[in-house]
């Protein structure tokens, strides 16, 4: 058996496959672009079958880079979540799109949900809120929507991203890890099982889950590289990335900055339950022992420049717009909320749009562009007075995604955060925490602390800004986040309003 570990990491806009060495050094890594499809207003799917084949090739080419399947020890996956696929058991071919996580379709069911008083119910069992952005609320759409799914019986299988390439890499293995499984809003928090309750609500069919695993094992093997290799490490990409930048202790903290932002806070081995609308979630199980996490969403991070570059043309390049946040001394009173998917935690607002507010003559390029890094700072801010108040306050913050590279945006994250932010050096921490589990799966290291050797080191930006600027900026933020939120919750004292911080 070989020592490198394969990893594919399949995200929202590309899927990627990885070589890592068992010292944590990538030797390889081959990626191809994922087509978003937008068929309506909130609307965002996926074609499953491009998802497979584009991470199949990607797989082959670093297959082929690694000298053959014998040079590899296992394979890890992680995955963007809450991406739900519907297929044909017995062909294997997609009955329907893959109902990407940012897709707000659910949101009429979710509000009626509401309404009829059963979210606090579901978020006592899942840890989770009503909110079309988990699983098994695209699932009660797809079934009362697309008639081929019932129609399909006992030959349709639902997964997440994960299960999905797992049933195509071993031709049929039906399985799905713990914390894939916490997303869906259909697992009990405590018991790690599927819930009869949950799967009537949401109208998902028991025969058609893949059954909950660990996240790191021999789960199977993949005979499709001219070799069998192993399938030893399985986890959602956020709770993949936290365990990259070694949160193992309880209060360590992680944010990734990617096409949305999701921080993570270890919580230990008990279920937290959150009072400010934050999510309690499975951070991984090993030999059916869960560590839990408390999470705040932010539906959009990368996918605002993205949106800045290729809807509006305000820039060319994403790399640009560090030097336009330098070329100007303040934000000049615009704020952008990035709402362009909804308000994420803790306001929890699918049917939010965007804003940009506080333009004037004297406003240029640089200036918008400006306030939407600054919205990053922001809406982490938002998230860090909510874990205070969960009694789970950030004392420094590990930080990794695309848009971290931006020094300009890492210095003004501590400052409006007032803690240190640590960057790795290597960034890919997603990647790199799904090779931890395929080394920990395949018998490489004896557990997480001793694949944390792979981690390797960073920097920290110390925070700078005085406490009238900061209090200046984020009294700006909070009045046009009030803006575009029911007005009830505009009027609720959250811990992110400026009641909350009066």
């Amino acid at each position: 058996m070989g020592e490198l570990l394969l990893v594919l990491d399949e995200g929202t806009t590309s899927t990627r496959a990885m070589l890592f060495e068992p010292s944590g050094k990538c030797v390889g890594t081959h990626a191809a672009e994922l087509t978003q499809h937008y068929p309506g207003p909130g609307l965002v799917e996926h074609d499953a079958a491009e998802i497979w084949s584009r991470s199949l090739a990607c797989a082959q080419a670093m297959v082929d880079k690694a000298g053959g399947a014998d040079k590899i020890a296992a394979i890890g996956i992680t995955n963007q979540r809450e991406t739900i696929v519907f297929w044909d058991k017995s062909t294997g071919e997609p009955l329907a799109p893959a109902i990407v996580w940012q897709d707000r379709r659910s949101a009429a069911m979710c509000r009626q949900w509401r309404e009829a008083g059963e979210e606090p119910g579901v978020q006592a069992r899942t840890g989770l809120l009503l909110d079309p952005y988990f699983s098994g609320t695209k699932i009660a759409w797809a079934m009362e929507n697309w008639p081929q799914l019932s129609e399909a019986g006992d030959r349709l299988a639902i997964g997440t991203i994960e299960s999905w390439l797992v049933w195509n890499l071993t031709g049929g293995l039906h399985i799905t890890d713990a914390t894939n499984a916490s997303r869906t809003l259909l697992m009990g928090l405590g018991s790690g099982g599927w819930s009869d309750g949950l799967l009537d609500m949401f109208s998902a069919p028991h025969d058609a889950l893949p059954e909950i695993v660990d996240c790191a094992g021999r789960f199977g093997v993949t005979k499709l590289f001219g070799g069998e290799i192993p399938i030893c490490g399985l986890a959602g990409d956020q709770q993949s990335a936290t365990i990259g930048q070694a949160c193992f202790a309880k209060g360590d903290t992680k944010a990734t900055y990617g096409t949305g932002a999701f921080v993570l806070t270890n919580a230990g081995t008990a279920p937290p339950a959150s009072k400010n609308r934050l999510l309690a979630t499975v951070l991984w199980q090993l030999g059916g022992r869960r560590i839990y996490a408390i999470e705040g969403s932010v539906f959009v991070a990368g996918s605002l420049i993205q949106w800045l570059r290729d809807s509006v043309g305000l820039i060319a390049t994403a790399s640009e717009t560090e030097a336009l946040a330098r070329s100007v001394a303040d934000n000049g009173g615009v704020y952008l909320v990035p709402a362009l998917s909804g308000l994420g935690a803790p306001w929890w607002e699918p049917e939010a749009r965007g804003a940009l507010s506080g333009l004037s003559f004297a406003s240029t390029r640089a200036h918008i562009v400006r306030a939407a890094l600054e919205s990053m700072a922001h809406q982490s801010h938002d998230l860090k007075e909510a874990f205070a108040a969960d009694g789970a306050d950030w004392a420094r913050l590990r930080v990794d995604g695309g848009m971290i590279a931006n020094d300009w945006m890492a210095q003004d994250l501590a400052d409006m955060l007032g803690v240190p932010v640590d960057r790795p050096d290597f960034a890919e921490t997603t990647a790199l925490g799904a090779a931890m589990l395929a080394g920990v799966g395949c018998g490489l290291f004896g557990g997480l602390e001793e694949a944390a050797v792979m981690r390797g080191p960073g920097t920290t930006f110390e925070p700078e800004i005085g406490a009238e600027a900061r209090e200046q900026r984020l009294t700006g933020w909070s009045k046009a986040v009030q803006s575009i939120v029911t007005p009830a919750k505009a009027g609720a004292h959250l811990p992110n309003s400026p009641q909350g911080r009066r």
